[in-house]
């Protein structure tokens, strides 16, 4: 239990036990043993995983864009918008997922790398 509020080097004390924590349990947990990469067996997983996320960001843009045209009475000017910046998000999460297909099982992208 806590026994009271923590100062400034209560917490980075806390921090620091808690990011040790984290590389011990990483070094103890196996990584998957896979000597080819995700697109030697995943091809078709993936492939519908990127359909799906275009999809999905085309009808969430939509919805999105109907319900406001329905709420203010602008006809079809959100809804196109909507769509089109729903199309935009489904195009950004399809990069982001072919961006894994050189990864093994366990790595991270490389563009995840440069932003963590």
């Amino acid at each position: 239990m806590a026994e009271g509020p923590q100062n400034g080097a209560d917490r980075e004390n806390n921090t620091d036990r808690l990011r040790d924590l984290e590389k011990r349990l990483s070094r103890m947990t196996p990584k998957p043993e896979a000597e080819r990469p995700k697109a030697a067996y995943d091809q078709a997983h993936i492939a519908w995983r990127m359909v799906i996320e275009l999809v999905a960001g085309i009808g969430l843009g939509f919805g999105i864009g109907f319900g406001l045209d329905y709420l203010f009475g602008t006809t079809p000017f959100l809804m196109i918008l909507f769509v089109f910046l729903g199309f935009a998000a489904g195009i950004k999460t399809m990069m982001r997922t072919a961006s894994e297909l050189g990864t093994k099982p366990g790595e991270t992208a490389p563009d995840r790398e440069k932003r963590d």
